[in-house]
């Protein structure tokens, strides 16, 4: 049986003869030939000599061109390395104690980061994360417990930390855990529900609105739209009424009375003087503001009512007698004076 070793890389001598840059240039290939026949009966036996011949070509480090021969080697994109020069140039080394992870380490590598097994330690306590979870924080790793110490995000309700698969409420920088976001009057939970921010506390719709929302002065409930204000208090549009006939006042001239409101109509027909004259209020244009009258002790009059009851001639801005609930003129006075007089 005939066998070739085959040669990884061959090292080639080269060696100038003759000077003046001019000369014959030799090659040596070292190449072992041996004549006979070879039988191994082991991986260390040497061969024995037979009829047939064997050529054996010897292996050589790709980076330091040492013989490989009886030594241990490592093969990257098909080049040979020996040992030392694969950990020198190839291997990594440790980010926790800077020396070399050999090949016969195991390399532990995290985000561009390298340790021998024995140095993937918490950064903190120095366990032993193999195997472990493990965070990172500034290039330094830390086991579970001192990560979440130290680093983690904490529910603004408990003051734990979200752990892994923990659901996370968040509002602008805020973040709770969905068992903690919750009304702060009510304490029921909120989850996907609507609610509302006032200061650092959060409140479900309808406890925001019965603690803070404008309320309607008359039927106490929550004004959610539209409304009118009236001496500083908040009414629903359909409660504004007049105290007295309940219509709507919104939109409408109206006048109060001891706080309440009235209808222009109910106001005078309630609370104005009446006319001597024709019994009806006497009131402005519509009902209400300042129109012209004259008084007298309790009795008053429009001013188109006050006339002399006898020539019926205006007694405004004049003077006048009173002849009983009536009023007269001068004039109209004498001669009823006189008539009597003659009478008697």
């Amino acid at each position: 049986m005939s066998s070739t070793t085959r040669k990884v890389k061959k090292v080639t001598k080269v060696r100038k003869e003759g000077g003046g840059g001019a000369g014959e240039i030799t090659t040596e290939t070292t190449t072992t030939t041996i004549t006979g026949e070879t039988e191994f009966e082991s991986s260390r036996d040497f061969p024995k000599q037979s009829s047939k011949d064997y050529e054996v070509e010897i292996m050589f480090c790709h980076h330091c061109d040492d013989s490989l021969a009886g030594h241990r080697y490592v093969l990257r994109e098909d080049h040979p390395y020996c040992i030392k020069c694969y950990e020198n140039v190839f291997a990594n080394n440790c980010d926790e104690c800077g020396k070399i992870i050999g090949i016969d380490s195991k390399d532990l590598s995290y985000k561009e980061k390298h340790w021998h097994e024995s140095c993937f330690l918490c950064n903190k306590c120095r366990t032993s994360l193999v195997d472990k979870q493990f965070g990172s924080k500034a290039d330094r790793i830390y086991c579970g417990p001192c990560y979440d110490a130290q680093f983690a995000t904490r529910c603004d309700g408990c003051g734990d930390v979200f752990r892994a698969g923990m659901k996370k409420m968040e509002y602008k920088t805020r973040q709770w855990h969905e068992k903690c976001f919750v009304c702060c009057t009510c304490k029921n939970p909120i989850g996907t529900k609507s609610f509302i921010p006032k200061e650092h506390d959060i409140y479900c719709a309808k406890c925001y609105e019965d603690k803070f929302a404008t309320k309607c002065i008359k039927c106490s409930k929550v004004i959610t739209q539209g409304g009118v204000t009236y001496r500083s208090d908040p009414w629903h549009r359909e409660c504004f009424t007049c105290t007295h006939c309940q219509k709507s006042l919104a939109g409408q001239r109206f006048t109060s009375r001891d706080d309440k409101p009235y209808c222009a109509d109910c106001f005078g027909e309630l609370f104005s003087k009446r006319c001597t004259a024709c019994t009806k209020p006497i009131t402005g244009k519509g009902g209400l503001g300042s129109t012209k009258f004259v008084a007298f002790e309790t009795l008053a009059w429009h001013n188109e009512c006050f006339f002399c009851n006898i020539c019926n001639e205006s007694m405004v801005g004049k003077g006048f007698i009173q002849d009983g609930e009536n009023i007269i003129c001068p004039e109209c006075a004498r001669k009823k004076m006189l008539e009597e007089m003659e009478q008697e």
